[in-house]
C-alpha cells in the first residue's frame, strides 16, 4: 500500500511537522542501536531520501573518509541524512565559532569541533527531540567540550546578530518551508566577513510536478530543493556576496530510480529527472570583514576526550 498518498503539507507549520516526525524516527531507530536508520518512505526502510531496502542510497552513501570519523560515535554517523560533506570544504580555522542549522545527530558539529579547537565553538540546531537527545548523547561519547546543541528552527535561529564565524548546513534547508528566512537568519547572525558553506540537494531544472507533490521525496530531500539559480538569487537578495555552487554529485538516472523507488511515482519518471538533480556545495560571504586573529604557533586542535578548559567561546564571544 501506498503510504504517501496524502496531501503535501504546505504551511511552514505542517512542513515542520512531517519532518520532525521523520527524523524523530531516524533518531529512534538509531538510539536503540538499529544498524539502519533513515527517513525512507516506507515503514522499515533503511534508505535515505526516498530511497528503500537496503540498497545504496545516491545522497547519503559515502560522505565521509573513515579516517574523518575516526574516534566519532558510530550513532553519530548512522544518524547522518546529509548529502555533503561541509566540514570538509568550509575551510575551518582554529579559534573560530561554527554553526551547523539542522545538526540532526552532531556529526558535523563533533567534526567542526575538532577542526576549529579549545579556541573555538561548534554549535548545532535541531528543532527534533530526539536528534538532540541523541547529538547530546554523542557530544558526551566523544568528550567534545568546545560543543553546545540548542533546540530552535532554522528560519528563526537562537543567537545574538554577529556572533559566528561560519555557518553550515547538510541537506537541510531544502526541508524548509521558507527558505528566504533561513538566508536572512543565517546572514544575521554571521559576523561581517563570515562564511555561509553549506552541502544541499540543487535542481537545474524543473522538476516534473508529479515529484514535486511528493512528501516523501520532501522530507527525503529532493522535492523541496531549491533550483541553482533561485539558489544564487536569494542568497543575493538577503545580502551575500559572492555566492556559487560546485555541484559535488550529479545524479544519473540510475540513482534517480532509486530515490523514488517505493514513494508510489511512477518509475518512468526516472528518465525526467536524470540529471536534474545533484548535491552540491553552496558558498557566500557576509560582506565586511574581522581583524586577522591572533595566530597560536604549534597549539595542537583539540581532540576529543581532552579539556578545552573552563574558557570557551560563546555568543558573546571568547574569554
Amino acid at each position: 500500500m501506498n503510504r504517501e498518498t496524502t496531501k503535501v503539507p504546505t504551511t511552514l507549520d505542517e512542513i515542520r511537522a512531517t519532518v520532525q516526525t521523520r527524523y524523530g524516527v531516524t533518531a529512534a531507530r538509531v538510539a536503540a542501536g538499529e544498524a539502519s536508520a533513515c527517513c525512507g518512505p516506507a515503514e522499515g526502510s533503511s534508505g535515505c531520501c526516498g530511497s528503500t531496502g537496503e540498497n545504496w542510497d545516491p545522497i547519503t552513501a559515502d560522505l565521509y573518509e573513515a579516517g574523518q570519523t575516526a574516534g566519532l560515535p558510530a550513532e553519530a554517523l548512522l544518524a547522518s541524512l546529509g548529502c555533503g560533506n561541509p566540514t570538509a570544504l568550509a575551510e575551518l580555522r582554529e579559534g573560530e565559532v561554527v554553526l551547523d542549522l539542522g545538526s540532526g545527530g552532531g556529526i558535523d558539529v563533533l567534526l567542526s569541533a575538532k577542526r576549529v579547537g579549545p579556541g573555538g565553538k561548534a554549535y548545532g540546531l535541531d528543532m527534533t527531540d530526539e536528534m538532540l537527545a541523541l547529538a547530546l548523547e554523542n557530544k558526551a561519547k566523544a568528550g567534545a567540550t568546545n560543543v553546545e546543541f540548542l533546540k530552535g528552527h532554522i528560519e528563526s535561529i537562537p543567537l545574538p546578530s554577529g556572533t559566528v564565524d561560519v555557518i553550515i548546513s547538510n541537506c537541510v534547508i531544502n526541508l524548509s518551508g521558507d527558505k528566504r528566512q533561513v538566508l536572512k537568519e543565517a546572514f544575521r547572525v554571521l559576523r561581517p566577513g563570515g562564511r555561509f558553506a553549506v552541502s544541499d540537494v540543487i535542481t537545474r531544472e524543473g522538476l516534473p510536478q508529479p515529484v514535486r507533490e511528493s512528501m516523501a521525496l520532501w522530507t527525503g530531500c529532493v522535492a523541496g530543493a531549491l533550483e541553482e539559480k533561485e539558489f544564487i538569487a536569494l542568497l543575493k537578495e538577503v545580502g551575500f556576496e559572492n555566492p556559487g555552487i560546485e555541484p559535488t554529485r550529479v545524479y544519473t538516472r540510475e540513482d534517480a530510480a532509486a530515490l523514488i523507488a517505493g514513494t508510489g511515482l511512477d518509475l518512468s519518471l526516472a528518465d525526467q529527472i536524470e540529471g536534474r538533480i545533484m548535491s552540491g556545495f553552496v558558498r557566500a560571504r557576509k560582506p565586511g570583514g574581522l581583524p586577522e586573529r591572533e595566530k597560536r604557533p604549534g597549539k595542537p586542535l583539540l581532540s576529543f576526550g581532552e579539556s578545552a578548559g573552563a574558557c570557551g567561546c560563546g555568543p558573546e564571544g571568547c574569554c
